[in-house]
């Protein structure tokens, strides 16, 4: 019957892999102790590969394929492929601080958030005032962020995620509407636009190679319950996904309730052997409560209660978020390519507050599109990247009084429309073998307009524009390619990033257009290196920013917003991991091992406030070290054990220095056992806890509280379990 035999290897220790799940239409194989498989593949069926500790692998089958290779998760760094500044590349070629958080790591924690698998990189830290309320610090960039995430460009399948006005919603995602992202450090405006803190790029899982149903159930303390359905179907040329996701949970503190739907369809279709497109639908309703900030008093009495008035007030949110792309991908000739992508967003939104009430109804759209030519200039190979983006939205924003939770009289009403777009030019030029020159530049655009037209206060309506003059931001990159196993990289940037809307419009009503952009410009180097067993990345950098925007809140608690003169940013970032032990025919598989230091010494450099110089002061919001520790073990039998340690030194809460989180650590663990039957079901089980060490802590303080309220206490020790259900057909 012209049955063949493939055997399947590990790529570093060409060990052979017994248990690899092997998919070809309707063939449904695992490899035996030897890593074959016996089969009766067609000459151009596609064959699915996955292993656990191994990256999933889809090959086209030829005749003369006799073996197959796969990479282990953790593995060389000339073998991690990273996209970076729009240029899919191996690591040691990247001139950049870039990190990938991969499918695997989002699975090693309690799966409610994108938190913790985030929190284990270098320079990185997502914070979580509230279930569902968000930060994300890069290099410290949300100092001017005391709620949601800004100063960080985040895209999401290649689509523009953060909006025209610079804000992200990132809490209307689930963790399953994200496969695995990446993470650009620093100024990052040469081809991503405004942004000081860098860039962060989702992926949902894009190409279908089965047939597959599933679904999963979590729980947890303080309410927690999470259950997922999911279905993908091959189509003739193409394919089609959909999940639904719901998660709520009571919360650790007083008034601290969450409730998430989620709905993402996707559909992928290739036209033809040049071209692809896809589309995905993406549907959010989320209700959350606010507890609010505790004074040290309040903290000390009783960590898990609410600010009062946050429960008479009924300070909450409530959001309905429809968000629908379009993107495609041509290859115009042997050298041209073109992507395209485009999105469409509309949102409700609802906001009691301790202090007024907000309602907002917003509808945007927008898209980014680029050409990308590979060449020869003469001798040297060259990588030409053109290309803009634009956006636009309108926002209708009311601002009411707070009546024991039910909107009163109104206060103020604006339209606000928001208009932002770059182009963006970058040429990668290859001097030798081992040399690599990168130049780009954007030219960025700018636009608010706030149209007043109630204002309950003595002020007339008004009609209000701010535009900023367009900005060239450059960058310029070297890599050297050391040898096969180490790399040196370094560059020098420059960063440009406006005031939010939500900056310049504030809660009680100002309009501050004298509110500046900031600038800044980032000197960085670079070392990656796989020294045997172990894979080591440094970065040192400094970043000078002019014009810092930060926080401050007046006597009635409302959040303000002011330039702050300037700061310098010195810092260093290692990461360091290994696998010690990997051996497929012992009962332990795998041991694997992870470090991962920051160490953030930025300080005020220029800065003097209602007549008091804080010049020399740390930076507020910033721990000046962190380290984290990670061991993942692996065995045949499908067991498995995740063990986290982070260490967060003390944490600057006033531009004074005067107030400070304490330092403290995070132990955390997850163990599972998962396994295959029968080639179609696929079973796993698995708990866990966090915070082992029952700290007392805040994973998101309030920064310049006014009153003391610096204080959102995070849940101490805490378990979680879960059980995943998925069948082929």
């Amino acid at each position: 019957m012209a049955q063949q035999t493939i055997q399947i290897l590990d790529k570093q220790s060409q060990e052979p892999l017994p248990g690899v799940f092997a998919k070809a239409g309707q063939q449904v194989l695992i490899s035996d102790s030897d890593g074959m498989i016996h089969f009766n593949f067609q000459e151009g069926d596609w064959i699915s590969l996955n292993h656990l500790g191994y990256e999933s692998l889809i090959v086209k089958f030829q005749k003369d394929i006799d073996q197959i290779f796969l990479v282990p998760s953790v593995t060389g760094l000339s073998e991690v492929v990273v996209r970076g500044f729009d240029s899919e590349r191996p690591l040691l070629e990247q001139a950049g601080a870039i990190v990938q958080v991969k499918e695997h790591e989002l699975y090693r924690f309690n799966e409610n958030s994108i938190l913790s698998a985030f929190n284990t990189k270098p320079g990185i830290r997502v914070e979580q005032r509230a279930p569902a309320s968000y930060r994300i610090s890069i290099r410290g960039s949300s100092l001017r962020s005391p709620f949601g995430v800004r100063n960080v460009k985040i895209y999401w399948n290649d689509i523009p995620f953060t909006f025209a006005d610079g804000t992200t919603d990132l809490n209307i995602l689930d963790l399953t509407n994200i496969q695995q992202s990446e993470v650009i450090k620093g100024p990052s405006g040469s081809i991503f636009g405004a942004g000081n803190g860098g860039v962060v790029r989702f992926e949902s899982k894009q190409q279908v190679s089965e047939n597959y149903i599933s679904s999963d159930v979590g729980i947890g303390d303080f309410g927690l319950f999470r259950y997922r359905v999911g279905i993908e179907q091959q189509l003739e040329k193409g394919s089609i996904s959909a999940s639904y996701v719901h998660q709520q949970s009571d919360g650790y503190r007083e008034h601290s309730a969450m409730d998430r739907k989620v709905v993402q369809i996707a559909y992928n279709t290739a036209i033809s052997n040049k071209q692809s497109i896809q589309t995905q639908i993406l549907y959010s309703d989320l209700n959350y409560q606010i507890p609010g900030a505790l004074t040290p008093a309040q903290l000390e009495a009783d960590r898990r209660q609410a600010r009062p008035g946050s429960v008479d007030q009924n300070s909450s949110i409530a959001q309905q978020t429809l968000f629908a792309t379009f993107r495609h991908e041509a290859t115009l000739n042997s050298r041209w390519k073109k992507t395209t992508a485009l999105y469409v967003n509309t949102k409700e939104f609802e906001n009691p507050f301790i202090l007024d009430y907000k309602r907002e109804t917003t509808f945007s759209y927008g898209g980014r599109s680029s050409f990308t030519m590979e060449d020869k200039w003469g001798k040297f190979p060259m990588r030409l990247v053109l290309g803009g983006e634009y956006q636009y939205g309108n926002t209708v924003a009311q601002n009411f009084g707070n009546r024991n939770g039910v909107a009163d009289t109104v206060r103020f009403s604006d339209d606000l429309i928001t208009t932002q777009a770059f182009l963006f030019q970058q040429l990668e030029l290859d001097w030798t073998s081992k040399l690599r020159m990168t130049i780009g530049l954007s030219e960025n655009f700018s636009r608010y307009d706030i149209n007043r037209s109630i204002d309950a206060s003595t002020n007339d309506p008004s009609s209000n524009v701010r535009r900023f003059n367009p900005l060239i931001i450059p960058r310029v990159a070297l890599v050297y390619r050391v040898n096969e196993n180490s790399g040196i990289h370094g560059s020098i940037s420059s960063g440009f990033s406006p005031p939010t809307i939500a900056e310049v419009r504030t809660n009680e009503g100002s309009i501050n257009l004298d509110l500046e952009a900031e600038r800044g410009v980032n000197y960085e180097v670079g070392y990656r290196t796989q020294w045997g067993i172990f894979n080591v990345d440094v970065t040192a950098f400094y970043f000078q920013l002019d014009q810092t925007i930060t926080t401050f809140t007046n006597e009635q608690g409302v959040v303000l917003f002011r330039n702050a003169g300037a700061t310098d940013q010195r810092g260093l970032e290692a990461s360091l991991d290994y696998v010690p032990f990997r051996n497929q025919n012992t009962w332990i598989r795998e041991i694997r091992l992870n470090h991962a230091y920051t160490g953030h010494y930025f300080e005020f450099a220029r800065y003097e406030s209602r007549g008091i110089d804080f010049s020399g002061n740390q930076l507020t919001g910033v721990a000046p070290h962190t380290l984290v520790n990670l061991l993942d073990i692996r065995s045949k039998s499908g067991i498995y054990l995740n063990f986290t340690h982070q260490f967060v030194d003390e944490i600057p809460l006033n531009d004074a220095n005067t107030v400070f989180q304490e330092s403290y650590h995070l132990v955390g663990s997850r163990i599972g056992w998962r396994n295959t039957f029968k080639g179609r079901w696929d079973v796993e089980v698995y708990g866990g806890a966090d915070n082992l060490l029952d700290e007392t802590y805040s994973l998101g303080n309030d920064l310049n509280a006014f009153a003391n309220r610096f204080y959102q206490p995070a849940p101490g020790r805490n378990f979680y379990g879960g059980l995943k259900v998925g069948f082929r057909y």
